[in-house]
């Protein structure tokens, strides 16, 4: 394997190390409970997503993290119809914790830190498709959204 394609390597790790961090720090959770909210998150949003959305929106990701996002993927079975409180409901079982988790939370958190990572305004492309209902979850924008 060439030095280039070991670098692609490093540096997916770091960034999803980086995503990981950020979501453990801003949430006071350790890094565990973080990349299982990460993975709850990402895989119930990609399941309420039109196939072809899905698919533009994991092209921004890091590739550890798209490959995160498409664990378990069955895209004839998308989109899943979700309201709000079942699409909680399946972060909150995804997340295998001891303890009990704020679902709601760490939903908002995991929104949060993709859209500071994420290119500006990818975020905002899944608006459209999800109901609005789903808005409170995704981080507050200067414009409202109608």
């Amino acid at each position: 394997m060439s030095t280039q394609h070991l670098e692609v390597l490093d540096s997916t790790l770091q960034k999803t190390h980086q995503w990981i961090d950020a979501i453990a720090l801003d949430s006071h959770t350790d890094r565990h409970t973080a990349y299982q909210a990460l993975r709850a998150v990402l895989q119930t949003l990609r399941d309420r997503l039109p196939a072809e959305e899905a698919a533009h929106f994991s092209a921004q990701l890091p590739l550890l993290i798209r490959g995160v996002f498409y664990e378990g993927y069955r895209p004839a079975e998308v989109p899943v119809s979700l309201s709000r409180e079942q699409f909680l409901e399946r972060v909150r079982q995804k997340i295998v914790s001891a303890r009990s988790v704020d679902a709601l939370t760490l939903t908002r958190q995991v929104f949060s830190t993709m859209d500071g990572f994420l290119c500006e305004g990818e975020l905002d492309k899944i608006v459209d498709v999800l109901p609005r209902d789903f808005l409170d979850l995704l981080p507050k924008r200067g414009v409202a959204v109608l």
